[in-house]
């Protein structure tokens, strides 16, 4: 058994140096660069209006949809807030150096205009089902939207692409990863046997999704703004602690960016590429930006109006990627847990454990980790049922659904006892099986979102005059 697992790490990590990461960094930065010059910049000139409709000024109960602006994003980001922020960055600083956190943020401000094109797309094109629910997301916009510029059969097998996609990945990323973290946290900080915390979190998980989306987006509505409460809260204390260190390391992330002084690298033109490669690699695995996978969620919402949507979406790579992951990365930067020769969660660990040493706060780094992980981790597993539930209903119907959401809580028990290698590579794998597919389809679909835009903010100004 450790021999074919030994020989899938290898086909796995031979597809991700040689073919993944190379579509990602060709497609992904020049897509979200393209938006961000043809929408003048939306990101942050709507910045405001996006955060009054999440405030609930927008909201309307009589429109079509399943729950709230709000609750979309909270379903959303519990999806993305996860393991990316706190193994993730710590992965990506192992690999790639401190400098992988300046690609990290271009990932997510340029993940900003993605999501916003991605999810008004998925609003624009979801099917409302006879019982007054909705389902959407790239599937149905690169059937209904791409019909007239490929054809009816290459738009149904790009999206059966897509689809097929989002059922790996969310056995991927959004399961095996966050259990697989879990565990390791679970057994860092208490001695729990990675059996035991796989067994627990697959039933936890369970329990929440054979609700459907209605009591994930419940569950989710209240675990997210705890979770990064406290996460951000204590990564905040140990900043003030070590404050004097903050520009230094703000002058390390940048001059690492471009000269590649990577923590596992060779000579300065591969450490160049693997600091890139680590930081658009696991930006995106935090964020989901062009993956497509928020526009699901955020298809569910209650509103007309497809590009009000997509602007409450473009704040979830804001919150993800520039603010929480910023956090752990100068937290592990600030208190040189990146050169320690820890991995994953083991460095986060170390860098809270250090960081709150000078008030004899040591002891409870490793539960700050921990905790923080646990409420991350099993949000995003509980979100991700839900992408893939729509991605079986569309591809074979209400029936596999059921049969799904077994199988989905039996990968989280794998998650957590596989090794940490196998299965972030697998995650690297599987995202550009989503993300390659929708970036061609969001540019196809650009002449949609620039009039949905001017559609939208024409009805705007006329709404405050």
């Amino acid at each position: 058994m450790e021999n074919f697992l030994a020989l899938i790490e290898r086909l796995i990590n031979a597809y991700n140096t040689n073919i993944g990461t190379y579509l990602l960094m060709i497609v992904l930065i020049p897509t979200g660069i393209y938006f961000t010059v043809r929408l003048k910049f939306l990101q942050t000139s709507q910045f405001v209006h996006s955060l009054k409709i999440i405030s609930g000024s927008y909201d309307d109960p009589n429109e079509t949809g399943d729950i709230s602006h709000f609750r979309a994003l909270t379903t959303a980001l519990s999806a993305t807030v996860g393991t990316g922020n706190i193994a993730g960055v710590a992965l990506a600083i192992y690999w790639g150096g401190p400098g992988a956190i300046f690609w990290m943020w271009v990932t997510g401000f340029l993940g900003m205009i993605n999501k916003y094109v991605e999810c008004t797309l998925g609003l624009k094109y979801r099917k409302v089902h006879p019982d007054g629910s909705v389902s959407g997301g790239p599937m149905y916009y690169m059937v209904e939207g791409l019909k007239d510029k490929l054809g009816g059969g290459l738009a149904g097998i790009m999206a059966g692409i897509f689809a097929i996609g989002t059922v790996i990945c969310s056995l991927g990323t959004g399961n095996m990863a966050q259990s697989n973290s879990m565990a390791d946290a679970l057994n860092t900080s208490y001695g729990i046997s990675p059996v035991i915390s796989g067994l627990v979190v697959a039933t936890l998980v369970f329990l929440v999704i054979v609700g459907g989306i209605k009591r994930i987006a419940n569950v989710t509505s209240k675990l997210v703004p705890f979770m990064a409460v406290f996460y951000v809260i204590s990564a905040i204390l140990v900043l003030f602690l070590n404050f004097e260190q903050i520009p230094a390391a703000f002058v390390m992330i940048f001059q690492d960016a471009f000269t590649g002084t990577a923590a596992t690298g060779g000579f300065i033109g591969s450490s160049f590429f693997l600091t890139a490669r680590f930081g658009i690699t696991r930006g995106l695995f935090s964020n989901e930006a062009g993956q497509g996978s928020a526009s699901i969620a955020h298809a569910a919402a209650k509103t007309h109006y497809p590009a009000r949507e997509g602007l409450v979406a473009s704040v979830g790579p804001f919150i993800d990627t520039l603010i929480i992951c910023t956090l752990t990365a100068l937290v592990i930067v600030i208190t040189g847990a990146w050169s320690s020769g820890l991995k994953g969660v083991s460095m986060t660990t170390e860098a809270f454990s250090a960081g709150l040493a000078p008030i004899g706060l040591s002891v409870i780094a490793g539960h700050v980790v921990a905790i923080g992980l646990l409420l991350f981790a099993l949000s995003t597993a509980i979100s991700w049922s839900y992408y893939g539930d729509r991605a079986m209903g569309y591809l074979f119907g209400k029936k596999a659904i059921k049969p799904y959401r077994l199988v989905y809580c039996g990968f989280c028990f794998l998650g957590a006892i596989w090794g940490i290698d196998l299965v972030w590579s697998f995650c690297d794998m599987v995202i550009t099986f989503m993300t390659i597919p929708n970036l061609i389809a969001m540019l196809l679909l650009s002449g949609v979102i620039v009039r949905e835009t001017k559609n939208y903010l024409k009805q705007k100004q006329n709404d405050f005059n």
